[in-house]
């Protein structure tokens, strides 16, 4: 299955350590979303903003990598599943149940994104135009 990731989930080392059978296959943008952070635990999630785009990681994954993802996203308290096509495929992402206030993340799950936007050669002027909105 695909699933895209926004996150943490770009990095690519952490990405493989969760979902052993993950394939990275390219850079996507998610169109009419924007990226946020919020709950107490500073995490990344998406909202719908028209004429706004999410840039992320488009992987393949099995049955017992979604399983996992479940587990580490807290799904189905924390995070919902969301589905959109992509080129006609149906793509899987993650979207937090309860839109709490922006939460600046912390330090060292602002590096591990980072890294993840590097592993993908996203352009990280998205995220940093994240961190400035409120």
């Amino acid at each position: 299955m695909l699933y895209f990731a926004y996150g943490s989930n770009l990095h690519h080392f952490q990405m493989k350590r969760r979902c052993k059978d993950s394939i990275f296959i390219k850079k996507i943008n998610l169109k009419d979303f924007r990226l946020t952070f919020r709950s107490k635990y500073r995490a990344a999630d998406i909202e719908p903003k028209k004429n706004s785009i999410v840039p992320g990681g488009l992987f393949e994954i099995s049955k017992s990598d979604e399983k996992k993802l479940d587990i580490y996203e807290d799904y189905p308290i924390l995070y919902k599943k969301y589905y959109f096509f992509y080129y006609g495929k149906k793509v899987m992402t993650y979207t937090m149940v309860n839109k709490s206030i922006f939460r600046f993340p912390t330090e060292r799950y602002l590096n591990v994104v980072k890294r993840g936007y590097k592993d993908c050669k996203l352009d990280i002027s998205y995220l940093l135009k994240a961190l400035n909105e409120k």
